[in-house]
Parts: C-alpha cells; structure tokens; sequence
C-alpha cells in the first residue's frame, strides 16, 4: 500500500491551546447567530429568514391580486437560492407571518390551515397556499428603484436585497422575538398610525416626545395593557422592561338575578386552549372555589364562558382573582435589542428606533430619487435623439436607405450618440407619424420638469422632510385609524395590581356547627345545630363530646395544644358531619402527647386571653396566632412543669379579670393590668402556694361576674359587688361567693 503524498498539508497539524481554539470558533458562531439569525433591523425590523421568503414570494409574483401558489413551492425557492436551513423551521417562520393572531399587520395572506389562537400547529405545506399582502408590498415598495443594496446569495448564483426599503415601520407595527447568543429582543407590536404620527413629528422637530403620539402596545388578539403612565414611558425610555397584559372580560346578567363572565379577548401570546386547561385545573384543585365552571364557546371570534359557584359570588372578586391565578393576565416582555444601521446589536429606546427608521427612509428617498433622474436622463437622451429624426425625418430615411453605415452617418451629421441613432434605427414605420413627433415633445417637456425637481428635491433638505411627511400621509390613509386594519384595538386602561383575594371572598359563605371529640376527631355539620343530642352527637366507642360551636365556612378556627402552640384550620375543609368526622392530627403536625386545649373561630374575637397552668399569662392578638403551615405557631411558651391551659376571647367592652385557682381562691383585677404580647410567657395573673390555675375569664365590671348555677334549670347567678375580691394583678386572691361552683370553672 502506498501512501498519496500529494494529499498531505504540507504545513502539518498546527498546536493551539484548546480554550482559545474554542471561544475563537464560539465567538464567529455566535457573532453569526445575532447578525444573521435572531436580531431584526432597525430599519425594515425583519431577520433574514423572513426577508429572504417574502423575496421569494415578490419574484414569484405573488402579490395581493394574484392567485395562490402552494407554501412547499415557496419553501423550496428559499432553502435552495437564499436560506439552506431546515424546510419546517422556514415553514413555521412563514406560517407566523400569515397568522392574525400572531401578527398585527400580517405579511403573508394564507390559504388553509395556518394554525389557531388555540395553539393547533399549521397543516403540513403541501397542503397550504400563500400570497403577499398589501403590508409586504408597502414594505419592500423601491426594490426596483436602487433604493437599498443587494448581496450574493450563499453560492453565488443569484442576488437577494440586503433589507426592505418599504416605508411601513415594520420593526414597531409587528414586533419581534429572538433569542441569540448571550442576548434576546422581544418587541410588542404597535399601532401603525400612531408610529406614522410620531414620525411625520420627529421630522419637524427631532426632539419631540413620541410618547405624545404612541400610547403604547398595539395587540392583534386585543385585549388591555393596565400598567401607568409612567411604568409604559419609563420601558420606552429605556428600551427594557414590560407591559401587564389582561384579557377583556365582561360580566353578563341573566334571568332571574344570576349572571356570568365573557372573556372575549385574550392577552398576545397566550395559547386559548392551554388558558382553558389552568382555568379547569383550579376548578379541579378547588384553588378557586367561587368559580363554578369554564365553557369554551368561541368560532371566528374568542368566546369563553366562566360560570361562578352561585349568584351570590361578587363578580368584581371573580375577576380579580382570575386575573391573579391564570394567564388571563400576563406580563409581555420589552427588549428593544436590535441591530443598526452597521450591524451592531445594541438596546434602543422608542424615540431613537423610531429616529434610526427615519434616517433609513430619508436615505431611501435620495437613492429613489437619483435612480429616477438617471433613468430620466437615459430617457431624454433617447428623446432627443427622436425629436433630431422626425426633424430631419426625410433625410434620416435617406440615410438609411443609401448608406450602409447609416448608424455612423446619422452620427456625424446630426451630432447623435450611439444610443440614439441605435434606437431611431430600431424605431416602427408605425411611430413615424405627426401625433408621435408632438408626443415626444410632451414627454420631453415633462422630464425636463421632473428633472427639476428632482434635482431641488435632492439639494433642499427642507423639501425632503416635505416630501417625506407627504408619502407618510398617504401611507396614513391605507393603516389611519378609521380603517379597519388601522383600528386600535388594545386599550391602555390603567389598573393597580392584582390585590390578594382574602379567603373568606373566595369561598361561599355557608353555616356549619362544629363538633371535636374527646379523642380529637373533628367534623362540620351543615347549619347552625341547636339540638346537639342523638344523631348530631354520636362518636366512636369510647369517645364523647369535648367542643361545639356554631361557625361560618369563611372562619380559620384556631386549635391550641397545651405546649403552647397554635394551629389553624380552613372551616371549609373540614370533613362532612355524616360520619365521625377525621382526626385533627392528620390535618396538622400536633404531636401525638398532647392534648388539645381550646378550638374557637378566629374571628370569635379581635383579641384572645392565654394563660399557662401556673397562673402566668397575656393578651394576644388573634391576628397574631395564626399560622400559615401545618406546623403551627409558637404563641405561650410555658415554664417548665406548665401548660397552657386557657384560651377565651376577650369581648370588646370586657374591662376586668377574675382568675380563680386549683386552691378555690378567686382574683378580680383590671385587664389593663395584663400585657399584650405578641408571644412569651406573659405576667403572672394569680399567685398560688400550691395547686395552679383552674380558670380565668374576662367580663365588664359594671355588669358584675356571672356564673351557672349547675344542674338543668339553666339558671345563672351574678355577683355585682365584687370588691371583696378586687386586688392587684398576681395576689393570691379569696374564696368565691356562695354557690360558685365546684368545679372551680366560670
């Protein structure tokens, strides 16, 4: 075997470290990636990709008035003569730029299925048909007048213009998203009128405020940008930052005093069907219990349906709380990173990427206007050369049926150039009439003209931002805002944020009556249940009645274990009251050793009394124990050998305490006495010698202290004068009235 010497380099492998090889070959890859691919132009605010399919749909003649012509055609041109990329990812680009909902002034007109707001993908391109709308015409109006610089294609076989010379502001009107190398762009789409109004007055004056003219994001699928004046003016100045985005929803009444809500735009970017699924799936998860149901009644026009749990929901709360836990209100991004004029990736403001599209289409308007005077000189030369030969038409005809060098005679006697005495030989018989002779002086009188002013045009700045406000007038009355694509249809609509729903408005006000058993087994019944014997009590064998009371499905009741730590539970999800209910334990982390001290609905009262078995205790605010998980929260820390062992509401006009304790002593002293913590120890309300704290309440001292005579009479007894007992906050106290009881309980 011999080896071909003639295929070896010469020059050999070459040693370079490994991380400088990489980051150079990255950095030409990435380079690549933000010039060629991800980042629009400022000046016609498109990427290659799509340049080069509405290229190739212009040279296939596809415009507005013809017909339709399949996309595999279109894909084809372009993957083979301008962009060897992958056929779906061209595809799917051309199929955003015909989608409605994607695009606020479409540049494709598409035939078939183009996909849906619904987030259905496009039929595959042998099945679809496109053409140019009116928008991509505008857009590249002045390909044939010199008005930009064309490039090679990749092999070199053909041409293709390095950006659109149109005047529409494609880059604002439609927007744009890219994500590069180490950088993105995200652009919303805007009102073209009023990017029009900004320009014709940046032409007069460079410094005005655009943001007098441009309200701010212009949707195609609707919908209201709530953010203030001064969020939307601080994103453009800067050109970063983002837009609160909602859905329109209206509220809707029915016979009979029921109503629901119709969502009838949905906010830029958010899939229908994927919006309808969140919704479902907090129906399902009971995250919003006031919303009842979602229907998806929508055809060519966005229609969905939300039904609330009863008509006795507030509409306003439904609302707010929709737009709080779904997409029907979202954040769309501003990064106004795009490239200039030199290709350079940079962030602009509004004002500034409004002044650079400007710049562009004043430069597009000299190379307009200097490829017309050259193509009027070319013009006049031919017609001079006419009007020299129906001059002297008699003696032209003779030259060139005498001569047979008539081109050089007709030269040298009427003082011709080539092209003129060339194009009076190619002329018809048909043309060498009277009227034809009078026509090319009318012609040629009418390029003199144009010539001039032309030429003035091109000397005077002054008539260039003349003429340049008057082609935006006219652009003005195809996309003002009387026409139907011109319309806006965003609302700027300031709102504040979305406020946290309490838990009470998301949930049906309902009375239940709860019950907890001696062994900790909780459960609701429905109703405020007066009569608590037979069936409403009946428990596990060997388990009774330990707490009762009558609540609202709206209430967070508060458990207390006698360590001192509380736990909340949502009424609302409780068990029902059918069966023995479910352990407590398993709704909270309560350690298996304790025991439960107190159960009472939070909003029993504003302010709560604890005290610990050995007589110390506080005021705390309800507010203030509830807890968040299923841990519970700290309130009373107990001595050591103590437990909590007291929780009573504190009503408002309560004024005074009276503590008894295990040694059947009693203590009335005045409730300014005991602090309000928010957690502790607390102060010591009774001192004992020994025993601890059997109970302690608080009552209003001009109505005297009240207590059950026992028994079934249901009779109480008050003791008005309590000055006997009367001390300072930690005495020890005396014995009770007569006929308190036993049990040493108020």
């Amino acid at each position: 075997m011999t080896l071909d010497t003639d295929t070896i380099d010469p020059t050999g492998p070459t040693d370079v470290p490994f991380d400088s090889a990489l980051s150079e070959r990255y950095l030409v890859y990435a380079m690549s990636t933000i010039t060629a691919r991800s980042l629009p132009d400022v000046r016609d605010g498109l990427k290659p990709v799509h340049r080069r399919l509405l290229w190739a749909m212009r040279l296939l003649r596809l415009d507005p008035a013809s017909g339709y012509k399949k996309c595999a055609r279109v894909v084809g041109d372009v993957i083979g003569k301008y962009h060897p990329h992958g056929d779906q990812s061209v595809y799917d680009a051309m199929v955003r730029l015909a989608q409605t909902f994607a695009l606020r002034y479409p540049l494709v007109d598409g035939q078939g299925n183009f996909g849906n707001i619904d987030g259905d993908n496009a039929a595959a391109y042998r099945y679809t048909e496109a053409r140019l709308t009116q928008v991509a015409i505008d857009l590249m109006d002045g390909l044939d007048e010199n008005a930009v610089d064309f490039r090679a294609t990749y092999n070199g076989e053909d041409e293709e213009p390095e950006l659109f010379p149109g005047l529409f502001p494609n880059l604002l009107a439609n927007g744009a998203a890219g994500i590069a190398v180490g950088m993105a762009t995200s652009i919303p789409p805007h009102n073209a009128a009023e990017l029009i109004g900004a320009a014709v007055a940046l032409i007069d004056n460079p410094q005005v405020d655009v943001l007098d003219y441009v309200r701010g994001p212009d949707f195609p699928t609707g919908g209201k940008v709530v953010d203030s004046a001064a969020a939307i003016r601080e994103a453009y100045a800067t050109g970063r930052g983002s837009f609160r985005v909602r859905a329109k929803i209206e509220k809707v009444n029915e016979k009979g005093g029921g109503w629901h809500l119709i969502v009838s735009e949905i906010p830029y970017g958010v899939q229908k069907g994927k919006l309808i699924e969140g919704i479902a799936e907090l129906i399902n998860e009971k995250k919003l219990p006031i919303l009842g149901d979602v229907r998806d009644e929508s055809a060519d026009d966005v229609r969905i349906v939300l039904e609330p749990r009863s008509r006795t929901v507030d509409a306003d709360t439904l609302i707010e709380s929709m737009y709080r836990l779904s997409d029907l209100e979202v954040r769309v991004p501003l990064n106004l990173n795009v490239l200039d004029a030199r290709h350079t990736p940079r962030v602009m403001s509004l004002h500034e990427a409004l002044s650079q599209w400007l710049e562009h289409q004043f430069i597009v308007l000299r190379r307009k206007s200097e490829h017309r005077l050259s193509k009027i000189a070319d013009r006049l030369e031919l017609v001079a050369g006419y009007i020299v030969a129906f001059l002297n038409l008699d003696r032209v005809i003779e030259i060139i049926r005498t001569e047979d060098e008539p081109k050089q005679v007709m030269m040298a006697e009427f003082q011709l150039t080539d092209r003129q005495a060339e194009a009076i030989l190619n002329m018809r018989l048909r043309s060498l009439r009277k009227l034809e002779e009078m026509e090319l002086k009318r012609e040629q009188a009418g390029l003199e003209k144009e010539k001039a002013e032309l030429e003035l045009l091109l000397s005077s700045d002054a008539r260039q931002r003349t003429r340049m406000k008057r082609d935006l007038g006219k652009l003005l009355e195809r996309y003002g805002f009387e026409t139907v694509l011109g319309a806006r249809r965003t609302l700027i609509e300031e709102a504040g944020p979305t406020r946290e729903i309490p838990l009470e408005a998301m949930i049906e006000r309902e009375p239940i009556t709860v019950i907890l058993s001696q062994r900790g087994w909780i459960r609701a019944m429905k109703g405020h249940v007066e009569d608590m014997s037979g069936e409403a009590l009946k428990f596990k064998e060997g388990d009774g009645a330990f707490l009762a009371f009558h609540a609202q499905t709206t209430d967070k009741l508060l458990l207390a274990a006698d360590n001192g730590r509380f736990y909340t539970l949502a009424a609302d999800k409780l068990p029902g009251g059918r069966g023995f209910g479910e352990p407590v334990r398993l709704m909270i982390d309560l350690e298996g050793e304790r025991s439960i001290v107190a159960l009472l609905p939070a909003s029993a009262s504003p302010r709560l009394l604890v005290a610990a078995s050995d007589g110390r205790g506080f005021v705390v605010k309800a507010e203030d124990v509830i807890a968040e998980t299923r841990k519970g929260k700290q309130v009373v820390t107990p001595r050591t050998g103590a437990q909590l062992r007291i929780v009573r509401p504190i009503a408002p006009e309560d004024d005074a305490v009276a503590a008894i304790g295990d040694n059947r002593k009693m203590l009335v002293f005045p409730l300014s006495e005991v602090a309000e913590l928010a957690r502790g120890q607390g102060v010591q309300l009774q001192r004992y010698r020994d025993g601890g704290l059997s109970d302690v309440r608080t009552f209003r001292m001009a109505d005297g202290l009240s207590w059950a005579m026992g028994g079934d009479t249901g009779r109480t007894r008050t003791e008005a004068d309590l000055t006997p007992w009367r001390a300072a906050r930690g005495a020890a106290g005396r014995m009770p009235p007569t006929g308190f009881p036993r049990d040493n309980r108020f």
